[in-house]
């Protein structure tokens, strides 16, 4: 393995979970996510994990009930951290902004611009680390991700349909142009020009003509979610969806929440979509 470090590895489900670190040229600092390999030789199919705001690589790896189906469906799963982090990386005393609250853009603005690019790091970095490094089929490689992270799944998929052949999320950020978590992480990376933040907007994307490389795009949403109506609002994915003539399933379901163990209950559900598209 070159340009990494494992940290720790577990036998799980017949497969290996490896914790590792890598230095990323797209943020200027040392990254982390987690990767699970099936059993087997491969090279396998791969679906990346975004986060959500406040969580590292963590969250997914011990909370998402992902593995068991992952062995079965003879899939790779990658979970990266949601942020840069380290010494010398600017951050915020809110929740919503800095650290463990990249929304996977390259910012252009102070203090932001120097680390605090995801973007790239998602579309290239961890893509190298994890090809060079673990039995991947480049082919092969879906996106998914929760809230936040659902966000960044759906519009760096649609940026990038020459990567990415399957695209879903949990409970994600469908339209950051209409929604205070946006209007505050947007502003503060991207600065107030709005122009700016559309290539970040999964509803401004697909009404711009993204889309039509996949067949369907599914989205899971709690019903009980508190986010639901002030920052998550689904159906403004489903009328852009349906003007620009692009599938989107949003299935919604009474009395789950944000948390993860809603992405639990559902998770098999995304597996199995992934699985049938790689």
């Amino acid at each position: 393995m070159t340009g990494i470090e494992i940290l720790n590895t577990h036998k799980t489900f017949g497969g290996t979970l490896r914790y590792v670190r890598h230095e990323s040229a797209a943020t200027g600092t040392k990254m982390r996510f987690s990767v699970f390999t099936p059993p087997g030789e491969g090279p396998f199919p791969v679906l990346f994990f975004l986060a959500g705001l406040t969580c590292t690589e963590e969250n997914f790896t011990a909370k998402a009930n992902a593995y068991g189906a992952a062995a079965k469906a003879g899939l790779m799963v990658v979970a990266p951290d949601t942020s840069p982090r380290g010494e010398g990386v600017a951050d915020d005393p809110a929740y919503d902004l800095g650290q463990g609250a990249g929304f996977y853009v390259d910012a252009t603005e102070a203090p932001w611009a120097p680390h605090f690019r995801m973007y790239s790091y998602i579309a290239q970095d961890l893509q190298q680390a994890v090809l060079a490094n673990f039995p991947a089929d480049a082919k092969r490689r879906g996106i998914t991700g929760h809230s936040m992270g659902g966000h960044g799944a759906l519009t760096i998929a649609l940026r990038n349909p020459q990567t990415f052949r399957s695209v879903s999320a949990f409970a994600p950020i469908v339209s950051p142009l209409n929604c205070p978590w946006g209007e505050k992480a947007l502003t503060a990376y991207l600065g107030p020009d709005k122009a700016a933040w559309r290539a970040h907007d999964t509803t401004a994307l697909i009404e711009d003509g993204a889309g039509a490389a996949f067949d369907d795009i599914l989205v899971d949403q709690g019903l009980a979610d508190q986010f639901l109506e002030g920052q998550l609002k689904p159906e403004l994915l489903e009328h852009a969806a349906a003007k620009a003539r692009r599938k989107v399933s949003v299935r919604r379901h009474e009395g789950y929440d944000h948390s993860y163990f809603f992405i639990a209950s559902f998770m098999a559900d995304h597996i199995a979509f992934h699985a049938a598209r790689l």
